[in-house]
């Protein structure tokens, strides 16, 4: 079944929009409606699928209270639409009208409805918790528009341990989305090689916050990093250096020998599964794994000989707090 999608605002939304979630969250899964209605209606897009016949069968809505997040939410499916492909097909419809929209795509999913989000790219981001009485797990998509574009073609999209393709990349911008991508599912190891750490890449406040929960989530976590040049760090603040000195017990910078045999290409490794690796340091061109456990484990036996010999950057050491 191939439904149609209508776009309103709340103001003039039909009545079948309220119907379906009355039907969805308040007769079926007993969501109190003082949760159920709320102002964010008035500030969100409302998507209505119908079929052929212009019978309603599902809807959902999306928002952003931040220019570069979006917010998929109230996503419900009728009884009897359900099993028809019309949850996949609405979902489909609400990533491609974000991407290019939004660089980021979150929502609040049900525990059982984990697996269906993450077909399209979104991983979990969050612990368990309760809502209306209802066990919930945040979700997200680092990469709307990439998601938009492999899931013609690929199962988990952008999952780590699961996307079992190599993503292509030459532009910044498709490696930033994979970067983030990357950084953003893992769960307690981040390795860095790069000649330096150039502002454009890694001085991102979206890159420093997705560090830093991976430096603080587990009392093992280990984010090193491992760079030739800390001169241009010493020269000008960086977001990753001020994180480093704050988690000093999580994050360590250090200065590759060049007296000991070294990598001519930068990479980064994500936990056991995930891989970011350029051709040229100063170039955006390369490929992303994100389930390339050889290839992971062929280049973290590299990492670790260089970082071995590696020393710690005296001139950061210095820097005043």
């Amino acid at each position: 079944m191939t439904p149609r999608f209508r776009k309103y605002s709340w103001q003039l939304a039909p009545a079948s929009i309220r119907d379906i979630r009355q039907r969805v969250f308040i007769d079926e899964q007993k969501v109190p409606p003082e949760l159920e209605w709320d102002d964010t209606d008035e500030i969100a897009d409302h998507y209505l699928a119908v079929d052929q016949g212009n019978t309603p069968m599902a809807t959902a809505r999306l928002f952003s209270t931040m220019e570069e997040t979006g917010f998929i939410g109230r996503m419900a499916v009728l009884p009897e639409s359900r099993g028809k492909g019309v949850g996949e097909a609405l979902l489909r419809h609400l990533i491609a009208e974000s991407a290019g929209r939004f660089q980021e795509l979150r929502l609040s999913a049900q525990n059982h409805a984990t697996g269906f989000y993450e077909r399209f790219g979104f991983h979990i981001c969050s612990e368990p918790y309760d809502d209306a009485g209802i066990p919930h797990l945040d979700m997200r998509c680092l990469a709307p528009s990439l998601a938009h574009q492999a899931l013609a073609d690929r199962t988990q999209p952008l999952i780590l341990g699961a996307d079992t393709e190599s993503w292509l990349f030459h532009d910044e911008a498709t490696m930033l989305g994979l970067m983030d991508s990357l950084v953003g599912q893992a769960g307690q190891r981040l390795w860095l090689y790069d000649n330096l750490l150039d502002h454009d890449l890694y001085d991102r406040y979206r890159l420093r916050e997705l560090i830093s929960a991976v430096a603080r989530r587990h009392r093992l976590s280990e984010v090193r990093l491992l760079i030739h040049d800390d001169k241009p760090l010493v020269k000008r603040r960086h977001q990753l250096v001020e994180l480093m000195r704050r988690l000093s017990s999580r994050m360590e910078l250090r200065l590759v020998n060049t007296d000991y045999p070294m990598e001519d290409q930068p990479f980064m490794l994500v936990d056991r599964e995930g891989v970011l690796y350029r051709h040229h340091f100063n170039k955006p061109d390369g490929f992303a794994g994100f389930a390339a456990s050889g290839r992971v484990k062929l280049m973290e036996e590299s990492f670790q000989r260089m970082w071995d010999a590696a020393r710690p950057s005296m001139e950061l050491r210095e820097l005043p707090l």
